[in-house]
């Protein structure tokens, strides 16, 4: 079974003052996605989608898809405020991207079996894309019964930035596992977090590492359609992954796992969280967990 690697690159990177997704961390200069990339193949996805935008294109082809030539085949979908449902027109003077979903949506076409969806400057661990390949070869590629989704689970106080506030998407889980319904919730500080805290830290979030099939896009198609009719105007309203996933739950449309994972995670939010960053990959480099040229890996 072909398995895609959806990997959202589009971001702005305000809050970090610039692209991260190009800022080098690895010894050899690789980017938090690169690690992405390594992980997912040795798990076996044989193809990556990068959703970018058009505007950084060729930067972004030169210097991380291009690494890739000759090995795992890579190519690019791109998020534009105009790529609508039909019927659905941006406001004038839109220039905002729609959000997660809308970057899912933009990456629809020629995905035609499971798919892996994640950011690019989330470090999520060996062992979360090796359960996401696993459910997808699984329950999540069967032509009959219902819609089977997954979350990689991350325990909120190993999500925290030590330099400013984070956007998490806390979920509620069933005790069989099942995903019930996932809150967005923004301006989480590490202060907020701990014993007697408005978080104990024990939270199950999700850090946009999912996993789905087609069934998706209608939901998605559904849900944009909605946005524009109740906010018309609006130059930065945004649809989100978890908004889409919670809808079909709620309609009784899909099944969605919560697959725990004890991995290691990181990012990039603000530029501060860099050094962290790079100390981390630098320990697991030593520990043998990855090699010291990602690149050269991946391309052979």
């Amino acid at each position: 079974m072909s398995l895609t690697l959806v990997v959202l690159a589009a971001g702005l990177g305000s809050r970090f003052g610039g692209l991260k997704q190009l800022e080098g961390v690895g010894p050899a200069g690789e980017t938090v996605l690169d690690y992405a990339v390594f992980d997912a193949v040795r798990a076996g996805f044989d193809r990556i989608r990068f959703v970018i935008r058009r505007d950084f294109e060729a930067d972004f082809r030169a210097r991380v898809g291009g690494r890739y030539t000759g090995g795992v085949p890579v190519d690019y979908a791109f998020q534009s405020v105009d790529d609508l449902p039909a019927g659905v027109v941006a406001p004038a003077g839109r220039t905002k991207p729609w959000g997660t979903a809308h970057a899912v949506w933009c990456a629809r076409h020629g995905l035609g079996g499971p798919f892996a969806v994640i950011n690019a400057d989330d470090f999520y661990g060996r062992d979360s894309l090796a359960r996401l390949a696993r459910f997808l070869r699984g329950p999540a590629g069967r032509a009959a019964g219902p819609v089977q989704f997954a979350t990689v689970g991350f325990r909120l106080a190993q999500t925290l930035s030590e330099n400013g506030a984070v956007a998490r998407g806390v979920c509620a889980v069933a005790a069989d596992g099942a995903l019930l319904h996932v809150t967005e919730r923004t301006g989480i500080r590490r202060e907020q977090v701990g014993a007697g805290r408005e978080f104990s830290g024990e939270e199950i979030v999700s850090m946009n590492c999912w996993g789905f099939t087609p069934a998706l896009f209608p939901w998605i198609e559904r849900g944009l359609k909605t946005l524009s009719s109740e906010r018309p105007d609006d130059l930065t309203a945004e649809y989100y992954l978890p908004a889409a996933v919670s809808a079909m739950i709620d309609a009784a449309a899909a099944e969605v796992r919560v697959l725990p994972t004890a991995a290691t995670w990181f990012g990039v939010t603000y530029r501060e969280d860099k050094p962290r960053v790079v100390e981390a990959i630098r320990a697991l480099v030593a520990g043998a967990e990855y090699p010291a040229n990602l690149w050269e890996a991946v391309a052979s």
